[in-house]
């Protein structure tokens, strides 16, 4: 009852003229800074802080909400339309939206990823209102151990799925681990692989690595072999559409949504590594007929519905127990913080009607991407129109005043360039780049929690095969590196049956 209460209280509280602006204001600059490359949410809600003192609570929140609801949505943007993840969720997107877009498709593409994000957006905004106790509860049961082998079933997953090769895909995987051990030890404090350099003791920016990998590429094949999709493909969006129905994708958004709200509320974890789950397992039970990875809607469906359920489900730990799961979490938290409201059980107690306000302008904000959305892909879509020697240096420009923006440092406007470089030879080879991301962003956590864990142990290494989520994730892992040698040994098969009946 008091639940009910609270929550006609938090409603009476968000439909006001100023939190419904706010709300609006927030949508539109979160759909912005998600479709630039370089930027995202977690910078767009650091960068607005300062502008928060003078504000309302609710009125700063709803801005918030709508600022981390439309970044998720914005980075599927440039992915859908020039295979640049606005923000790291949209990885995952890349691989089906950008072939989409290269058989005239464009507009289908962001279409489906508009109503995939809202629906996520809003089933995430309703677990948080009504599941945040005992969700927050079940990710109290992750220890170091568990959460070692998720970010290494997180990495063997994309590594095992991406490409034809396994090789080339743990190829990928190391360069990534090698980069993300640079910096400070995250146990010891002491300083690794910095060659004495002040501007490697904080590591590889995960922003600089993205868009030098996902940005400079695309921008160099752009420039060499004067590539883009035709007027005409872009004039018959629209009918790219016929008998294309909505509701066909509800299976996928259900069963994306309950993967992306079970990783949000694991702290460390986050929207790349549940789009990735997401799309992996859409991809395993495809049916005669899908696509995957080379321009099936239902592959953008399971990204983007994946990551955008994330969104409100990271904040459960954080508005419950004051344990920040994503980095924007913990910048959201600094909001709150700055309006004298500190997270945990006292906030649902004695601030009810600001955080239930909060958490239902993170459904309002969801819902309010869809026309925010549509307007938005109708201009954002004309970036394609653009002559090939416009948009190539166009990008590299854009990328590196967002990357500039960033850190204010020219070294990582270079860093990106380099990693681009590096990126477009791998792409050459045929080596995937999207391992490579996810294990800078993976091997870290796989690294800390490894030794956390050994240090809790006493160096007993029966901690990690001790438990039933434990043996789980390994299983797990165990079939995903099974699955291409299974796949290789039915090849062989087919082949030999071929030979049988051709002899």
């Amino acid at each position: 009852m008091d639940i009910l209460t609270h929550l006609m209280d938090g409603f009476a509280a968000i439909f006001t003229p100023l939190v419904i602006l706010a709300m609006v204001a927030g949508t539109v600059m979160g759909v912005l800074a998600g479709a630039l490359p370089g930027l995202s949410a977690t910078m767009g809600i650091a960068v607005l802080i300062p502008f928060t003192f003078g504000m309302e609570p609710l009125v700063a929140l709803g801005l918030v909400a709508g600022i981390y609801n439309g970044a998720m949505y914005g980075g599927s943007i440039p992915a859908i339309l020039l295979r640049i993840p606005g923000t790291p969720a949209g990885i995952a997107t890349v691989f089906d939206g950008y072939p989409m877009t290269q058989q005239g498709r464009a507009r289908q593409a962001l279409r489906v990823s508009l109503y995939s994000s809202a629906f996520g957006s809003f089933v995430s905004a309703l677990c948080l209102i009504l599941l945040s106790p005992p969700l927050a509860a079940l990710a109290l049961k992750f220890g170091p151990s568990q959460f070692f082998w998720l970010a290494i079933f997180g990495m063997l997953c994309i590594t095992a799925v991406l490409g034809g090769s396994l090789s080339k895909g743990l190829i990928s995987t190391c360069a990534g681990l090698l980069m993300g051990l640079v910096g400070v030890d995250q146990i010891t404090g002491a300083e690794r692989y910095t060659f004495g350099s002040a501007h490697l003791v904080s590591g590889f920016s995960i922003i600089v690595v993205l868009t030098g990998l996902y940005a400079i590429p695309p921008a160099l094949e752009l420039a060499e072999k004067a590539l883009r999709i035709n007027r005409k493909d872009l004039d018959t969006g629209k009918s790219a559409d016929d008998g294309f129905k909505m509701l066909s994708l509800l299976p996928v958004w259900l069963r994306s949504s309950v993967i992306g709200v079970i990783v949000g509320i694991m702290p460390g974890a986050g929207g790349n590594i549940a789009a990735v789950i997401s799309w992996n397992e859409a991809r395993r039970r495809a049916k005669a007929g899908d696509c995957y990875g080379k321009g099936d809607p239902k592959g953008v469906a399971a990204a983007e519905c994946a990551n955008n359920a994330d969104t409100a489900a990271t904040l459960i730990p954080a508005l419950t127990l004051g344990v920040p799961g994503s980095a924007v979490a913990a910048v959201i938290m600094g909001v709150l913080l700055v309006h004298g409201l500190r997270p945990g059980p006292a906030l649902f107690r004695d601030t009810a009607e600001i955080t239930y306000g909060f958490m239902i302008a993170m459904g309002v904000t969801a819902l309010m991407m869809i026309p925010i959305g549509a307007l938005g892909s109708r201009l954002f879509i004309n970036a394609l129109r653009l002559p090939p020697l416009i948009l190539a240096p166009g990008i590299i420009v854009l990328t590196s005043i967002g990357v500039f923006t960033v850190g204010n440092s020219i070294v990582e406007v270079w860093i990106m360039l380099i990693v681009g470089l590096v990126g477009y030879g791998m792409e050459k080879l045929q080596i995937p780049t999207a391992p490579a991301v996810l294990a800078i962003i993976l091997g870290p956590m796989a690294e800390s929690e490894l030794r956390r864990s050994l240090l809790i142990s006493g160096n007993d290494p029966a901690i990690f095969f001790t438990g039933v989520v434990n043996w789980i994730f390994i299983l797990l892992i165990a079939l995903m590196l099974a699955l291409p040698l299974i796949r290789r040994r039915k090849a062989r098969r087919a082949g030999t049956d071929k030979d049988k009946v051709e002899t």
